[in-house]
């Protein structure tokens, strides 16, 4: 059975994603606290600041989920701010990608799936953290796709506002929802399960000749006004 490491796999999206792939995959999860889910083979660990620990044999893919949600003015952010965020959502997964990039060249071919947002290719006011961050991400992407073609595949996933623990802030009652699905052509807002059915497929065979890809699951709200 196939391995596939997923990065945040304890809750929202990620626990999405390896609750749906651990059908067909072995799923190995890295995150600070353990999957709600029973996943036999999870490390504990922040990767930012601890050493990753070393897998044995290939990768048949990564998905890296760990992400941000920090909406305020401009005028009121930081330097520090930009930097945290970019940490979170950049420098994380490269230092996911360079540490298990020997197992993913191990297999026969293996998928990468990182986590970009609809507010890149959309301005979003108060949104400039997320976009700056999220933007390097789609970069990565591409130029990954480009660098490891023709064995690995690399590609972006934007959703739009996700029921998920770190959206609750942005959810916390009926009106804040009813609000946030409304600007959703599809007039609702995201299920973490709507996102891992596209991160799911990009790490199957049915994928196969997709790289370089930014897609948007996200109620058509990046083309439909």
């Amino acid at each position: 059975m196939q391995k596939i490491l997923i990065v945040g796999a304890s809750k929202g999206i990620g626990a999405a994603i390896a609750s749906l792939a651990q059908t067909n995959c072995r799923i190995i999860s890295l995150s600070r606290s353990p999957p709600a889910d029973d996943i036999p083979e999870h490390y504990p660990c922040d990767v930012l600041n601890d050493p990753l620990p070393s897998i044995e044999g290939a990768l048949a893919g990564l998905v890296y989920c760990p992400g941000s949600i920090n909406l305020k003015p401009f005028s009121s952010m930081k330097s520090e701010d930009f930097r945290n965020d970019l940490e979170l959502n950049l420098i994380g997964a490269v230092r996911c990608l360079k540490h298990y990039q020997s197992n993913l060249q191990a297999a026969d071919s293996a998928s990468v799936v990182l986590f970009s947002s609809v507010a890149v290719q959309t301005g979003l006011a108060y949104h400039a953290l997320v976009s700056a961050s999220k933007g390097a991400v789609e970069g990565l992407t591409r130029a990954l796709a480009a660098e490891w073609a023709p064995k690995i595949r690399v590609n972006a996933i934007a959703p739009s506002l996700t029921n998920t623990g770190l959206a609750e802030r942005l959810l916390r009652d009926d009106s804040k929802k009813e609000a946030a699905a409304a600007r959703h052509a599809l007039k609702r807002i995201g299920e973490p399960e709507d996102i891992a059915q596209m991160a799911v497929f990009l790490l199957s065979d049915k994928a196969s000749w997709i790289t370089g890809q930014v897609l948007h699951v996200d109620g058509g709200m990046s083309v439909i006004k």
